[in-house]
């Protein structure tokens, strides 16, 4: 019932103006600090790769730029905003670190495998989906937000959902799971390295539409309000987690226990509040936790 919930209030972001309090992500208040929580970080066992970037007092996470809402930078900022990013100093903060000890790495879709891989980041949070393919690769925990697949397109075109694209060209970014759903839709996934390269395909009619998860949709809909939206129901569930190098098995566990921790005291609720809660949709109940094995 919860990840239901959780979902379903997450869809009702994909309204067209959903993101208007948010659509120049970067210079409203969304990238508050967020300060160390120094008794959890001293129960941090020694020895852990948690431990190693408490010491350190620094950490590298990967997330979005392009994203508005859940993952922005803009060109005056110098720390991107959204929800991702909130989860992500929460989970810093929970290591003993304040928000000026993260260094921000931009994550397309494409690589947040290998900047994991070669531990280029510590942590990725990117809007990325948990699958059982990325598990092969590397270690993603979670989820801590719920959404599902839909379709943008121009605001004075007749599609009202993916069914009425079969065979025509939809577009999404490359190493996204999103092309994987397209196709299977029966339209024709087309890869950009890019969100808003895959935005401006749209906009300027190479594609007929683009897909991926509903509220990065709304962030980009709002953002071209009059020229885009947000059509269709779901067509998929994508459960949004926290991505580590699948050698560092610790991280888990800890992750895990800081959203349990984030759930109870509501400094989750506090980060979608203040990112994607903006558009006005209800506050969702957090979503149930994957086991970690």
């Amino acid at each position: 019932m919860l990840r239901s919930r959780a979902r379903l209030a997450i869809a009702g972001i994909t309204l067209m103006t959903a993101f208007a309090a948010c659509g120049d992500a970067g210079d409203d208040d969304e990238g508050k600090d967020v300060d160390a929580d120094t008794d959890a970080a001293s129960q941090i066992e020694d020895g852990t790769r948690m431990a190693e970037i408490r010491d350190a007092e620094s950490i590298t996470i990967g997330v979005k730029f392009d994203q508005p809402g859940l993952g922005f930078k803009s060109a005056t900022s110098d720390v991107p905003t959204g929800f991702d990013v909130e989860i992500a100093k929460i989970l810093a903060s929970k290591l003993g670190l304040d928000t000026d000890e993260i260094t921000w790495e931009e994550t397309v879709s494409d690589n947040r495998e290998p900047f994991l891989e070669e531990r280029k980041v510590d942590l990725v949070l990117a809007t990325y989906s948990i699958t059982d393919e990325r598990r092969q690769v590397v270690g993603q925990a979670g989820p801590y937000m719920l959404t599902g697949q839909q379709l943008l397109v121009k605001s004075d075109s007749d599609v009202e959902s993916i069914a009425d694209l079969n065979g025509q060209e939809v577009c999404s970014v490359t190493g996204s799971t999103s092309i994987d759903r397209i196709n299977e839709q029966g339209a024709k996934g087309v890869g950009f390295a890019s969100y808003s390269e895959c935005v401006q395909k749209v906009l300027d009619g190479t594609v007929e539409g683009m897909s991926t998860d509903g509220s990065i949709l709304a962030g980009y809909a709002a953002e071209n309000e009059g020229e885009l939206k947000v059509v269709g129901d779901e067509f998929s569930e994508e459960r949004i987690g926290v991505g580590y190098n699948k050698e560092q098995t610790e991280w888990c566990e800890w992750i895990n226990g800081a959203l349990t921790e984030a759930f109870e005291d509501g400094s989750w609720a506090e980060a979608f509040e203040s990112t994607l809660g903006k558009s006005g949709v209800e506050t969702p109940e957090p979503p149930a936790l994957d086991p970690c094995t």
